[in-house]
């Protein structure tokens, strides 16, 4: 019997005409003989500020300024009552449904009022707020699966990190994690688990350390723990596309795709999955698919434990996509010493974690150092510092083009003919890197050229090979 860890994301499960879609997904694999652990995010519109964690961390903001908290849950309560009501046809599993809902969302309301007299709110509040969400959509998709006669098991993962036990930090805290999930999975292998992906108190605040996909986390180590056949990963689009359809309307899903080239696309725009996530599932040799939600019947694309060797490749695929990130900025650093900079990058690069900016890409010489940031938040105070010993000018409202593929490692002369496409066209390259692991290729160019960008490389690399690249 082949088990798939299935993860489902708030938009999945936003109404309860998605939910009992997402019933039905978990229902087809099962008659097909597959075992299903079924992990979700907490409810969502297609509107991000409308979704249960935007709301309930809206709640938690009022609670704390004096505002008016209580509507926002009550909104809450009834968007999932609303939801359940119309998914679930049972009396009797309804009014079970009814009394969590409420009680989960009284609890939170007291939580809120103690912020709300304290005027005070600390990262494992946050994270206490935040969790609501999740254990609410798992207890309605486990009450609908029951409606539908399947032997459905909701699971919280809220206590996975006890109080009171200090967590491993950094990358230690995953297979802490991976281990800690175990004595939560049902031990009845015909049993299927709807797992809640919100998983505890972490130091530091869930969101701040690990980010708003920590249920992508949560999916990863579960299947790295039950070593399962395959994690999926259910989203609202048909897969990993060689570029964004919006702004290329002949970009193709791929059918396959290296765990290497992925973080990459993640890291320069693309949505796929968060780094942590794929290293968590590809250590544990469990390859991840992206599928549709609303069109199960596509195959979607898999990610592939190791690197896709030259002969997986077709002879004249060097890249698999490309992607741009928007909306960033070129921090140009000189030394203001002259020669004998000793120390120089040293000094430069103390300042950037003191001030906690992250860079994206970099090129550097002696006494001089490009770099790019997508965040101004703290970019004053790094100037205002790194003015002792250099000159720094800041350029604002630019874009970083990434042309992806591990076919470049066996190709030569790609660069070049990625830039003479884009001089072709007078766009303009103002700073240039390529990794050291030859997969990734970018540039740094003004943002309102980067729409012409995207559909120029992507037609110089990858519309010969749609035919390759495209699942049917």
């Amino acid at each position: 019997m082949s088990h798939f860890v299935q993860k489902f994301g708030g938009t999945s499960l936003g109404k309860a005409e998605r939910m009992k879609g997402v019933a039905q997904i978990i229902v087809d694999h099962l008659k097909q003989h597959h075992r299903v652990t079924a992990v979700v995010s907490a409810m969502s519109s297609y509107n991000k500020a409308e979704g249960t964690t935007s709301r309930l961390l809206e709640a938690g903001n009022l609670a704390l300024s004096g505002g008016p908290f209580y509507r926002i849950i009550d909104l809450v309560e009834e968007s999932h009552n609303e939801a359940f009501s119309k998914a679930v046809h049972n009396l009797e599993i309804q009014e079970q449904l009814r009394e969590f809902v409420h009680r989960e969302l009284r609890s939170l309301k007291s939580f809120l009022e103690a912020i709300h007299v304290i005027r005070e709110i600390s990262p494992r509040s946050q994270d206490l707020i935040v969790g609501t969400g999740e254990r609410l959509s798992a207890r309605l998709l486990s009450g609908v699966l029951q409606d539908l006669g399947i032997d459905a098991e909701y699971v919280d993962l809220s206590e996975a990190l006890p109080e009171g036990k200090p967590a491993p930090e950094g990358r230690a805290l995953f297979p802490y994690l991976q281990h800690q999930f175990r004595q939560y999975l049902p031990q009845e292998t015909g049993r299927t688990a709807v797992i809640t992906g919100f998983f505890g108190f972490v130091p530091g605040g869930i969101i701040d350390r690990v980010g708003r996909g920590y249920t992508d986390l949560t999916a990863a180590l579960i299947a790295a723990e039950t070593k399962a056949d395959e994690l999926q990963v259910w989203k609202e689009v048909d897969g990993i596309y060689s570029a964004d359809p919006r702004k290329v309307p002949t970009a193709s899903v791929l059918t396959e795709i290296s765990p290497a080239e992925a973080a990459e696309l993640t890291y320069f725009g693309s949505e796929v999955l968060h780094p942590f996530t794929m290293e968590c599932a590809i250590k544990a040799n469990v390859p991840i698919r992206i599928k549709n939600t609303f069109h199960p019947e596509k195959p979607g694309t898999i990610i592939v434990p190791g690197k896709l060797t030259k002969q997986r490749r077709q002879p004249n695929q060097t890249a698999v996509a490309v992607t741009t990130k928007h909306h960033v900025s070129i921090l140009n650093i000189h030394s203001n010493r002259m020669l004998n900079s000793t120390g120089f990058m040293a000094r430069v690069f103390e300042l950037f974690k003191k001030h906690r900016v992250v860079i994206d890409l970099i090129s550097t010489s002696e006494v001089n150092i490009s770099c790019t940031v997508d965040c101004l938040d703290n970019i004053q105070p790094l100037i205002h510092d790194m003015a002792e010993f250099a000159d720094v000018t800041l350029i604002r409202d630019r874009a970083i083009l990434s042309l992806v593929g591990e076919g470049m490692h066996y190709a030569t002369g790609t660069a070049g003919r990625m830039f003479m496409a884009l001089a072709q066209q007078q766009i303009n390259l103002e700073m240039i890197t390529q990794g050291a692991s030859e997969i990734n290729i970018s540039c740094v160019i003004r943002q309102e050229d980067a729409p012409e960008a995207l559909r120029i490389i992507h037609q110089t690399f990858l519309e010969s090979n749609t035919g390759t690249n495209a699942s049917s």
